[in-house]
């Protein structure tokens, strides 16, 4: 019978799921900031890659102990949102354990449910004890500071305090079924162990139980919230962004449209190059060499960003970081994902410029509003060697060095501000047609030098 539980039951759900909506759509209208590319190609390639990446795990077993933990977390998560699919129909009709018809079917998910309750409070707290006790190397950095730490540690008492909540209501609910003697579908073989820890008085067990259950699904409908403002988001991005990742080998760069149009242009005079693109209001669309802030990176690169874990094995791969510089692929991604909020909107929580405001300042960057120099210097550009360590080690398939060359590309392209040996470099290739200060007619001097005239 559905009652007055029940509307409030479920003009709460509406108004979590519509929030929810909301931030989503304004995540969206952040991503479209970005320039236009084509990636619907080879989909039986690329649901392949999103089945073994992101549903699959692949790239976490590197480091056995975190993907183990992670995978327990991960499970939970989606066994467990089936129990919620039953919250909510319980929710607005005012059923109690609606899917308990399913018989042995639903026992062993509940079962199932309990276990993995029960771990994922476990993994939390040995990586809450791994990010705040043992200081890992790689959940440290100039860019982990104030928001990030903080974030970390709200999502992972969250997780516990949801798994407990989800405890009580099972052992409120077992026990009074105990004690009216009648049968509660499903098996709960955590709960069962616990099932006196909440005491006998019935008025007391009810009211706990339904305490427990309107918390359970409250926090879950707040948490829900809380993932646009979060690198928790990632539970969500990681699969359209692993499906829409790179399909090429890694160490093929991209080119730049509007030089391969001046190129062909060149080489053929009847070449038509193709119209510019537009804006929203008819204006024609200035095509950078490169990228200076965010709306001049494609919208996959931007994706990426809201795809980022924080998880800091990019950085903990990354050469020029490893031997001291200022480069850190994670702070790239961030510091993107920064920029765009800032630029376009941001979600309900949290807000790009909390970092100006704690007095916390990453790097020693210039007042310009942009991607480039506002965000990122030139100095942690050229730091890269463009290994692609950090972009083979991203366990949900970021790209870092696309965004690095392409702000390098701007560097060189639009403001010739490249490192001095770079110049001399593009010097020489100009002139001899190599890197090396040798005209073509001398390349093969050393071969002379080697040959040594037979005697016979």
């Amino acid at each position: 019978m559905i009652g007055i539980e029940n509307i409030v039951f479920l003009l709460v759900a509406a108004l979590g799921i519509g929030l929810f909506v909301w931030q989503i759509r304004k995540i969206r209208k952040n991503v479209l900031l970005g320039r236009d590319v084509e990636l619907a190609d080879n989909p039986s390639e690329r649901i392949n890659k999103t089945l073994l990446v992101a549903f699959g795990q692949q790239k976490m077993f590197k480091r056995m102990l975190p993907a183990v933990l992670h995978l327990f977390v991960y499970v939970g998560f989606l066994v467990i949102n089936i129990e919620v699919i039953e919250i909510l129909i319980d929710g607005i009709f005012g059923t109690h354990r609606i899917l308990g018809f399913a018989g042995i079917l639903y026992s062993g998910l509940m079962a199932v449910n309990e276990v993995l309750a029960a771990l994922v409070i476990v993994a939390c707290a040995i990586f809450l004890w791994r990010r705040n006790v043992t200081e890992l190397p790689r959940l440290k950095g100039v860019e982990m500071r104030a928001w990030p730490k903080m974030d970390a540690n709200i999502i992972l008492i969250v997780e516990i305090v949801l798994m407990v909540a989800l405890f009580v209501f099972n052992i409120s609910d077992l026990k009074l079924a105990q004690l009216r003697g009648a049968h509660i579908a499903g098996a709960y073989p955590i709960s069962s162990l616990l099932v006196d820890a909440l005491g006998s008085d019935e008025a007391s067990l009810h009211v706990i139980g339904r305490v427990g259950w309107w918390f359970h699904i409250l926090g879950i409908l707040a948490f829900m919230n809380y993932l646009p403002s979060s690198k928790h988001f990632h539970i969500i991005m990681a699969f359209p962004n692993v499906y829409y990742s790179k399909l090429v080998p890694k160490g093929k760069f991209t080119t730049n449209p509007a030089i391969t149009q001046e190129i062909k242009a060149m080489l053929d005079p009847s070449f038509q190059p193709p119209a510019p693109e537009l804006d929203a209001e008819g204006n024609p669309i200035i095509q950078r060499f490169g990228a200076k802030d965010v709306e001049d990176l494609t919208w996959k690169q931007l994706m990426d960003s809201y795809t980022c874990t924080e998880c800091g094995r990019c950085t903990s791969v990354c050469p020029a970081n490893l031997t001291g510089k200022l480069l850190s692929p994670r702070k790239i991604v961030m510091d993107t994902r920064d920029r765009m909020e800032e630029k376009g909107e941001h979600p309900a929580i949290y807000h790009p410029n909390h970092y100006k405001e704690m007095g916390v300042e990453r790097v020693d960057v210039t007042e310009e509003k942009t991607l480039l120099r506002g965000y990122i210097t030139p100095e942690e550009l050229w730091a890269c060697t463009s290994c692609n360590a950090c972009v083979e080690s991203c366990p949900v398939n970021i790209d870092q060095l696309s965004t690095i060359m392409d702000l390098r590309r701007y560097l060189v392209l639009e403001e010739s501000a490249a490192p001095a040996s770079l110049n001399a470099m593009f010097t020489n290739i100009e002139n001899n047609g190599a890197p090396w200060a040798f005209s073509p007619s001398d390349r093969f001097n050393w071969a002379d030098e080697l040959y040594v005239p037979s005697k016979n």
